[in-house]
């Protein structure tokens, strides 16, 4: 299963909450695709999430100061 979770507009440390919520509804091995644009979030999300146990399968940039983040949920 494949999800999408929109943050755009969101800054630390909400993003890593609400992504950390989402992962909580899905099953072992589906994928979240999160959107982000604050930057810093672009090091701080995959860094909680690989420390709990989640790969992190792919980090690019989208636009402009956008991200997208896909992730296997452990």
């Amino acid at each position: 299963m494949r999800e999408k979770l929109d943050l755009r507009g969101e800054v630390c440390p909400f993003t890593f909450v609400k992504t950390k919520l989402k992962l909580e509804t899905l099953n072992s091995g589906d994928i979240l695709e999160v959107y982000l644009d604050y930057e810093p979030a672009t090091r701080n999300v995959p860094r909680s999430l690989k420390a709990e146990g989640h790969e992190v399968l792919e980090l690019k940039q989208i636009g402009d100061g956008e991200w997208l983040l896909k992730v296997r949920k452990a």
